[in-house]
């Protein structure tokens, strides 16, 4: 992608963002992702009704009257964007690719992020961890990330989501708020590895699919490739048995991912590529309240 291309790709992106963050979003992450643990805040006289508990008894023997320690939630999060790279990612038939819906689901999330003063970091993984890039603030972070969203180029095309996971949990020490993005297209079992992270970080799961993956068009003879393995055979998609097995190992995954959500206690939220991402967004981070 040139220059002048990806400069106006990263503002059309920025500014659909942004006005989401801003006008939709703002309260409902604040909302759904809190802050983890309390910090002091300052010290007053004790009300009827206060904790005992919290009685500042220094403060309290100098002023001869009873005061109370109050105590304020440490807003400020530490979130990660898990982003998918795979090659599965360039699939799309219908107005974007899944690619394209990924890009602005995780810059959405990233402006959320900044207008509530969190630190943004990513990870981009495919079979391996393709790249880093460690938690900051600031709108000019926010937009690298972007940048490198629209032409990062991994080195591999698989998808290994137990990798990411595991990865995610020993490298940040401290509790974190961690989005997964990706379209799980992964035959392995994750649930363990999830369940894991989940214990530790505040993990979240976004599954960007296209319609096409769930069923194959009757339209006779037809080439296909595995966009991560690279692989292409001819398939008669005019026999009920084929587009049967294809929809029958579509349903198997998603099964199979809800499945460990499910029993990992992670929250998560599957939209399509030619969905309005921002209503499952939206009923995402209400499920949390």
């Amino acid at each position: 992608m040139e220059t002048t291309e990806l400069l106006k790709k990263v503002r059309q992106i920025e500014i659909k963002s942004r006005g989401l963050s801003a006008n939709i979003f703002a309260g409902s992450y604040k909302t759904a992702f809190k802050g983890h643990g309390m910090s002091f805040a300052e010290v007053r006289e004790y009300q009827y009704g206060d904790d005992v508990r919290d009685i500042d008894w220094n403060v309290t023997a100098r002023q001869n009257k009873p005061h109370i320690k109050i105590f304020e939630e440490e807003r400020e999060l530490t979130v990660m964007l898990l982003i998918d790279v795979s090659g599965s990612r360039e699939f799309g038939t219908v107005t974007r690719t899944k690619q394209e819906q990924i890009t602005e689901i995780a810059a959405t999330i990233a402006f959320s992020t900044i207008q509530n003063n969190d630190k943004i970091g990513v990870v981009f993984f495919s079979d391996r961890i393709e790249r880093y890039i460690p938690p900051q603030k600031g709108k000019k972070h926010v937009l690298a990330i972007i940048s490198e969203m629209l032409q990062f180029k991994p080195v591999q095309r698989g998808t290994d989501l137990n990798n990411v996971i595991q990865y995610v949990s020993n490298a940040q020490k401290k509790r974190c708020t961690t989005f997964l993005i990706s379209d799980f297209c992964d035959a392995k079992d994750y649930q363990s590895s999830l369940t894991i992270a989940s214990r530790k970080h505040d993990v979240v799961a976004i599954q960007v699919y296209d319609q096409r993956e769930r069923e194959l068009p009757d339209v006779g003879l037809m080439r296909v490739e595995d966009a991560e393995t690279g692989q292409e055979r001819w398939i008669d998609t005019s026999s009920a048995k084929v587009r049967n097995a294809y929809k029958e190992w579509f349903a198997n995954l998603q099964q199979n991912m809800q499945q460990a959500f499910l029993r990992s206690g992670v929250d998560n939220a599957s939209i399509s590529t030619d969905d309005d991402f921002v209503p499952a967004l939206l009923g995402l981070f209400k499920k949390r309240v």
